[in-house]
C-alpha cells in the first residue's frame, strides 16, 4: 500500500509542477492563464505549486516510512 501511495503522490506532484511551469510560461508570454473560473477565486499557477509541494512531500514521507520499516524488520 505504501508503494502505491509513494508512486501516485510522486507522479501527481510531477504533473502539478509541469502544469505550474506551463502556466507561468503562458503568463510570461502574455496569454490568459486562468484555467478554471470558480465561484470564488480563479485557479492559478500557485494552486498547482502548492499541490506539487503537498504530493512530493507525501511521497518523500512515505518513502522514509517504508525505509524505516525495512530497517526495523
Amino acid at each position: 500500500m505504501e508503494k502505491h501511495i509513494m508512486r501516485w503522490s510522486y507522479w501527481l506532484g510531477v504533473v502539478c509542477v509541469v502544469l505550474a511551469v506551463v502556466i507561468r510560461i503562458l503568463n510570461a508570454l502574455g496569454l490568459p492563464t486562468i484555467l478554471l473560473q470558480t465561484r470564488g477565486n480563479s485557479i492559478s499557477f500557485r494552486s498547482f505549486v502548492d499541490a506539487a509541494l503537498l504530493f512530493l512531500i507525501t511521497s518523500i514521507a512515505t518513502a522514509g516510512f517504508v525505509w524505516f520499516k525495512r530497517q526495523n524488520a
